[in-house]
This record gives structure tokens, C-alpha cells and sequence, in this order.
């Protein structure tokens, strides 16, 4: 099946838009930039409306952020900016995301950022565009520096005792054929 099934008659209500991308800098470190909008397709109302008016097609929350990280997945640059949110106070939390520096993209990232930005330490919406931002470090970087280590006659990352990514997924599960195929003995059930 290439699409989902037929959806019942419905009105559109609010679309949430993740975009990331990730870039090699000239200087040998890594910029990954994100960005979140959520949009209504109708005028909010509620006890606050008067104070803060939202206007059909305008965003309710749109914000952007950009991590620089060097080569062994450490951030050393974090910038976050809140363009719209639905308080005066939302843009004020956009500086505390440089507690992020420091802090290294793998297993356990997720977990400490949710622990670092938890409740009124942070912004629901900058703290959920790290989830993907980190992915996308992952799938920007991996690649390419693994491509540059075979062109100067090293092993990739992911062919050692335990590659990184078995495991991972369904697909590179242990036994699994892409596995199998990819890592040989290793990705297979005897190892």
C-alpha cells in the first residue's frame, strides 16, 4: 500500500510544520538549523484574547534554532529564537538553550535535554524541534564523514566490534537481511 487510506469528510484545524537542515561549514564543524510553526485555520479565542490576537494563517508558534557541532557530535554553539509565540513571555526562555553547549548528540540526548528545559525551564515547542534538529545531525553527519574516511583509506565508524546503528530499527535489527548484508557476521545471529 503507497498511501494512507481514504479519510473521513473533516475540516482542517491546525498544521504543524518541522523543517531541518544540516550543513558543513568550511571550518570543519557541522550547523544543523531547525525550524517550528504551528498554524490555525481559525481565530483563537479565549480569556486572553484580547491581550494576545492570533489571526487565521498567521503562526501561533514559529521559532528557529541552530546547533553547531563539531566532529565528535558535541554541540559548541546552540542559538534559539522564538519569532512568535502566544505570550509576551515566550522570546524570553530563547537564550537558556544555550545550556545545550556542551552536551553530546547520542544515546542519552534526548533525556538530558528534557531534563535540562523541563516545565518552566524552557519552551515546549524549541525543546520538541531538538528530537528531529538531532536526527538530522545524525543523518547529516554520519554519512559524509564516513564517506571521507573511506577516501583516506580508514574504517567507517560502523564497522568495529558493535556498529552503532545495529540494532537501531527494525531493519538493521541483529539477523535482520540489511544488517546481515551490511555488517556480515556481526549483524548476523552468530557473533
Amino acid at each position: 500500500m503507497n498511501a494512507l487510506s481514504p479519510a473521513a469528510a473533516r475540516t482542517l484545524l491546525h498544521t504543524r510544520q518541522i523543517t531541518c537542515a544540516g550543513y558543513q561549514r568550511d571550518d570543519g564543524l557541522w550547523d544543523v538549523e531547525g525550524r517550528l510553526s504551528d498554524m490555525r485555520s481559525y481565530k483563537t479565542e479565549t480569556a486572553l484574547t484580547d491581550h494576545f490576537k492570533r489571526i487565521p494563517g498567521e503562526p501561533l508558534h514559529l521559532m528557529s534554532m541552530r546547533l553547531t557541532i563539531d566532529t565528535g557530535f558535541v554541540i559548541v554553539q546552540a542559538e534559539a529564537l522564538t519569532h512568535n509565540g502566544p505570550y509576551p513571555e515566550c522570546p524570553q526562555i530563547s537564550d537558556s538553550y544555550q545550556q545545550l553547549v556542551g552536551l553530546t548528540i547520542a544515546t542519552g540526548f534526548i533525556k538530558a535535554v528534557k531534563s535540562r528545559f523541563r516545565g518552566h525551564l524552557g519552551c515546549t515547542h524549541l525543546t520538541d524541534l531538538l528530537g528531529p534538529m538531532a536526527t538530522t545531525a545524525l543523518q547529516t553527519m554520519r554519512p559524509k564523514m564516513a564517506t571521507e574516511r573511506r577516501l583516506r583509506g580508514e574504517a567507517a565508524a560502523d564497522e568495529g566490534p558493535r556498529p552503532a546503528l545495529l540494532d537501531s530499527c527494525h531493519a538493521l535489527r541483529r539477523g535482520g537481511q540489511a544488517a546481515v548484508i551490511r555488517w556480515g557476521k556481526i549483524g548476523g545471529l552468530a557473533d
